[in-house]
């Protein structure tokens, strides 16, 4: 982290050139310790996770979806999906990328991003929340707190943008995703 560089702070993890993005989709019992053991199958295995979400989906049969972008070699992608769907709490796992294709699943992220800043600063930080759709949530004399909902590239776009207005902190909430359709997961 380059203190000098706020925007160095904020650079966009790049993949290596083999590597894919998946968003999956895991319902599972909502009990305690489902979430630890997903966890610990990465862990255990060094896989990544680049976003993730939980949240109960059906309290009347008392699941929960995990959403969950990882990014690996199709072999990996592989070996995570195999792995998970082995676990007891795992009632499905669909990778929403695989199956649905790029189009096929919609994905949107939240982000909470506060800008300090006075006078032209204050301005341009105002102006790319507009340009964005950013939503200001806060003020104060000296920051902003805008929240914005979008694609995770728009959200890194806009985080990039504001690291040289005057960015001091972010909140992101991860990834939720669906298929598109009628058809549940």
């Amino acid at each position: 982290m380059n203190k000098n560089n706020p925007a160095s702070t904020y650079d966009i993890v790049s993949i290596s050139e083999n590597d894919e993005r998946h968003t999956l989709s895991i319902i599972v019992d909502n009990e305690p310790g489902v979430l630890a053991r997903v966890i610990g199958l990465f862990a255990a295995r060094a896989f990544n996770i680049d976003s993730l979400t939980v949240s109960e989906t059906e309290s009347r049969n008392k699941l929960s979806r995990i959403t969950l972008v990882t990014s690996g070699s199709p072999s990996v992608i592989d070996k995570i999906k195999v792995q998970l769907d082995r676990l007891v709490p795992v009632h499905r796992v669909s990778d929403l990328t695989a199956e649905y294709g790029q189009y096929g699943a919609l994905e949107r992220e939240l982000a909470l991003i506060k800008v300090k800043g006075v006078g032209n600063k204050r301005l341009e930080a105002l102006r790319l929340a507009e340009a964005f759709d950013a939503q200001t949530v806060d003020a104060s004399l000296n920051s902003f707190i805008f929240q914005i909902t979008g694609r995770t590239r728009e959200i890194d776009r806009f985080i990039h943008l504001m690291a040289s207005v005057g960015l001091t902190e972010v909140s992101r909430t991860g990834i939720a995703a669906l298929k598109r359709g009628d058809e549940g997961t």
